[in-house]
């Protein structure tokens, strides 16, 4: 298996990746906010890795910068989506993904790293739902317990939640 860069030449292998791997009341939302992640040019870029498997994609995943939305600055990244195939999951491919997004985000010096999904999985990668207590999301959350984050600032000077502000394909309030 090998984790690369995806690339636009990749959109209909990752739509179909997700339609795949979501279930029927969310797979097309999420094959499409894939897609339109991997189109949309954003400041600093999205990371977007795809793993390879007997010459054909088995997974995704993206990462897009949020920033405050108060005051402009990058605060860090956010996590969405993520999907493996059916037929390829529980073979690590998921966590390689996840750490090999880590370390591209590690090289960008960011600290601060969102999700909105499942605690029992994400956990395991160091998310938390404390940390993620600082940062208000653009809508509200159908599952306030799947916000959680990894916060490895040495400090937060911000005494209430920071609004954050997502790129305009997470701008979605049926995303959250």
């Amino acid at each position: 298996m090998n984790i690369r860069k995806a690339n636009k030449s990749d959109e209909e292998s990752i739509r179909q990746i997700h339609l795949k791997t979501f279930g029927d009341d969310e797979k097309e939302l999420v094959a499409n906010l894939a897609c339109e992640l991997l189109r949309e040019s954003s400041s600093p870029n999205s990371i977007h890795l795809v793993a390879e498997a007997e010459s054909y994609l088995v997974g995704h995943i993206a990462f897009s910068p949020i920033h405050s939305k108060t005051k402009g600055n990058l605060i860090g990244y956010i996590l969405a989506p993520l999907a493996v195939l059916p037929s390829h999951e529980r073979k690590g491919i998921g966590k390689k993904l996840i750490e090999e997004g880590f370390k591209e985000l590690a090289s960008r010096k960011v600290e601060v790293i969102l999700v909105y999904g499942d605690p029992k999985f994400y956990s395991r990668f160091g998310f938390k739902p404390e940390p993620a207590e600082k940062y208000l999301p653009p809508f509200e959350l159908k599952y306030p317990f799947g916000w959680q984050a990894i916060d490895n600032r040495a400090i937060n000077p911000a005494k209430q939640p920071e609004p954050i502000q997502c790129v305009s394909a997470l701008n979605k309030p049926e995303l959250w």
